[in-house]
């Protein structure tokens, strides 16, 4: 099939045309033509739609898609669809399903499920055996299955033996090891952030020292074993910090924040709606500044969904005992346009992405040249919405994003020779 999108704007931070209005003819899945004033096709279908941007095919670091095992709050196939809509192209998804993914015939699922999809699946191995923090996972075998990097997801590592093995191990095969910095001693029964609201709400805190103590002792370990480190989750502007200084001495760390943390904030908490529940927990609007100002100076590698999805039964309850977490594929990259809009440059965002989340997998994205393999994302970064119910594609509810006005309508997402459309 032949696909001609006209008059798309090019945001591409490294590409020569970038800003520009341009024409792309696709054929067979690939790029075939870039200019100017491409000439109709005969039946090719022409994408051609008011303030339509093109970039590269986005890329979500962090997903849980639930399946095995939690399949009533989201399966691969809802979860398909859901990164679709967000204009996602690939989506790494967390190792944390039942059982966990620490085998290669899991590894193997993941990846066949995606055939028929424009929505890659990325699959995370589990660190540990059973992500139980102990006995490490066979990383050589589950690296060749096809993993992208290992991670026990919302379960750090708080074992520093644990780790330093997991670093030493990973040199060889140039794995990607992420961890989730949380020293939960410090807050074992902690809900919200810690501050003036936990102390209004009367409900316990979360410090961003719970954060730091890790990411610290991280950086420390890296610097000892070397290897390629990467703290998932982040929301504490001295953690990113730390991060962004280790990296200028050399070290191979990155870093990502959800997008949901840059838009909200603790003051949503006010009537105790669990969906507002997240771990790490919603900071304050000073600390969220301080975390923007860093994305404007180049501190933050990726912005992520961190999706995961809980049913009614998770979330309908007191707010000391929901479960954590939002839905968030569909709203990712809109939540950080309009949190961001007016403060950081719309080809900087989109970076965020799309080579910055390559960069921390170690993979390369094709580009938008001719004979490329198309991986490419439509939207309108300037037209707004408002999210509803009813746009869910995924099978639980949990979004924060109710009713909000939202700025960065997703049009579709092409890769290869399969192309879904939002409308």
């Amino acid at each position: 099939m032949k696909i001609l999108l006209k008059s798309v704007k090019l945001v591409d931070k490294g590409h020569p045309a970038n800003g520009e209005v341009i024409d792309i003819l696709i054929n067979k899945g690939k790029i075939e033509q870039v200019g100017r004033e491409i000439a109709q096709i005969k039946d090719a279908k022409v994408i051609q739609d008011k303030g339509l941007c093109v970039s590269q095919g986005w890329i979500d670091l962090h997903a849980n898609l639930q399946d095995p095992g939690f399949e009533h709050k989201e399966d691969l196939q809802s979860g398909l669809k859901a990164a679709a809509k967000g204009g996602f192209t690939k989506v790494c998804v967390s190792a944390l399903t039942d059982p966990v993914r620490d085998s290669k015939d899991q590894i193997h699922y993941l990846i066949k499920q995606h055939a028929q999809s424009a929505v890659e699946l990325l699959p995370y191995a589990s660190l540990t055996k059973q992500a139980e923090g102990s006995q490490l996972s066979e990383f050589y075998d589950l690296s060749v299955a096809g993993a992208v990097g290992f991670s026990d997801d919302s379960r750090p590592i708080r074992n520093a033996n644990v780790l330093k093995n997991a670093l030493l191990y990973s040199r060889s095969m140039d794995a990607l090891v992420v961890n989730f910095p949380y020293q939960n001693d410090l807050s074992p029964e902690g809900v919200m952030n810690e501050g003036v609201q936990s102390t209004h709400l009367g409900l316990k805190g979360i410090p961003k020292l719970a954060e730091e103590l890790m990411v610290q002792r991280d950086l420390y370990l890296q610097d000892y074993c070397q290897g390629r480190l990467h703290f998932s989750n982040l929301s504490s502007s001295k953690s990113i910090e730390m991060v962004a200084n280790a990296k200028k001495q050399g070290a191979t760390v990155s870093c990502d924040v959800a997008s949901y943390q840059l838009l909200l904030n603790d003051e949503s908490l006010m009537s105790y709606d669990t969906r507002y529940k997240t771990l790490p927990p919603l900071r304050d609007q000073k600390e969220i500044q301080k975390i923007i100002k860093l994305i404007q100076r180049g501190k933050i590698d990726a912005l992520t969904s961190d999706h995961l999805p809980q049913d009614i039964d998770s979330k309908m309850k007191e707010f000391d005992l929901a479960s954590f977490g939002v839905i968030n594929l569909q709203t990712a990259v809109p939540a950080a346009l309009t949190a961001l809009n007016e403060v950081v440059e719309l080809e900087q965002t989109i970076e965020l992405f799309t080579d910055g989340p390559a960069r921390v997998l170690g993979i390369e994205l094709p580009g938008i040249a001719e004979g490329e393999t198309a991986n490419l994302t439509l939207f309108n970064p300037d037209k707004e919405f408002v999210f509803t119910k009813e746009e869910v594609q995924s099978k639980s509810m949990n979004s924060p994003f109710f009713k909000t006005k939202l700025r960065g309508a997703v049009f579709g997402i092409i890769q290869g020779k399969n192309m879904e459309l939002a409308k």
